[in-house]
């Protein structure tokens, strides 16, 4: 027998007890659950567990048998799960996710949110008092596909048939989808863009607010704006949030990439991932909603009261959800 061949032995015979006890814990962790485990075994897991890895980090260095560094290394990597991996169940990881992660990342943005809302606002003033002053401008901020005949060469009729006109279930559809598409572009492009210091964000939004501007302008000139503002409403309220919380995230990120304060530019940006990855999936939900909205709620309903009465409502639901008072937590 060779001297390794010794040395693995006798390595062994003096630590595999608690090997063995630890794969016995894990083993039951691993058919049933966690919340099986005894006081005395959960509390002798975390001991069990460096003790395995440091046994792993002796047979390395010493170069023992291949066959029991492999089996401590699966060992460790079995039982890493159960001492620092998620205890959770799917289940109970959504429930978080929308109890505390998703509304926790969107106030983590209040002070972004509030500029992205501004830098919107300020595209849709200077559109107005541009198309105000030549109506040619509109033509340079809204794309032909998307007016769809709503240009200031449009009648007042015409533009009052396309607020309540029915398209029928077909139309309704492709009208969603086209128009969902569009704006869940400019959120994720405003996001992603944040990394180049946040300019291309806050010129993504200006253009965003420029088109809104533009669009509003035309209704309003033929004495529609009331009509316009609950066909837009019903699903802007939700839509033009998860625009502007995408673009609260991208700036964020360009922020931390620009000014990193006492961290490295690396280690600042990944901070500021953690503070917006959530609010970044809850603006995709908010999107698949607005687009609900937008392509079937806005065309089968044709009461301006209850357009607005909608929007009102989930401007209530989005104020309250994310920044009303929170439950506090159990042992708090």
């Amino acid at each position: 027998m060779s001297e390794v061949q010794l040395k693995s032995q006798r390595f062994r015979r003096e630590r595999e007890a608690d090997w063995r006890r630890l794969e016995t814990i894990v083993d039951k962790a691993e058919k049933r659950s966690a919340s099986a485990l005894s006081d005395d075994e959960i509390l002798a897991m975390p001991v069990l567990y460096r003790s395995a890895l440091s046994s792993l980090s002796v047979a390395r260095a010493t170069s023992l048998d291949q066959g029991l560094i492999g089996y401590l290394e699966s060992l460790a990597a079995r039982a890493y799960f159960f001492v620092y991996g998620a205890r959770s169940t799917p289940q109970e990881q959504l429930v978080s996710f929308f109890s505390r992660d998703w509304p926790g990342g969107v106030r983590g943005l209040w002070r972004e949110t509030l500029i992205a809302a501004a830098i919107t606002l300020l595209g849709a003033a200077v559109a107005w008092w541009l198309i105000g002053t030549d109506s040619d401008w509109f033509f340079g901020f809204v794309d032909q596909g998307l007016a769809a005949g709503r240009d200031p060469t449009a009648s007042r009729e015409t533009l009052r048939a396309t607020l309540y006109h029915d398209e029928g279930a077909d139309g309704l559809s492709a009208f969603s989808t086209y128009l969902f598409t569009h704006n869940a572009q400019v959120a994720l492009v405003a996001f992603a863009l944040g990394f180049a210091f946040g300019a291309p964000t806050i010129v993504l939004l200006l253009m965003n607010g420029a088109m809104l501007g533009a669009m509003v302008h035309v209704f309003v000139d033929k004495g529609l704006g009331y009509e316009f503002g609950g066909w837009l409403l019903i699903h802007g309220v939700t839509e033009l949030f998860a625009i502007v919380l995408a673009g609260a995230a991208g700036m964020k990120i360009g922020w931390a990439v620009a000014f990193p304060g006492h961290d490295s530019r690396l280690e600042a940006l990944a901070r500021a991932g953690r503070t917006t990855g959530a609010a970044m999936v809850g603006v995709v939900l908010m999107l698949l909603l607005a687009g609900l909205l937008e392509g079937f709620g806005r065309q089968l309903i044709g009461s301006d009261v209850a357009r607005y009465a909608i929007a009102a409502g989930t401007a209530l639901m989005w104020g309250l959800y994310f920044y009303g008072p929170r439950p506090a937590r159990a042992g708090s």
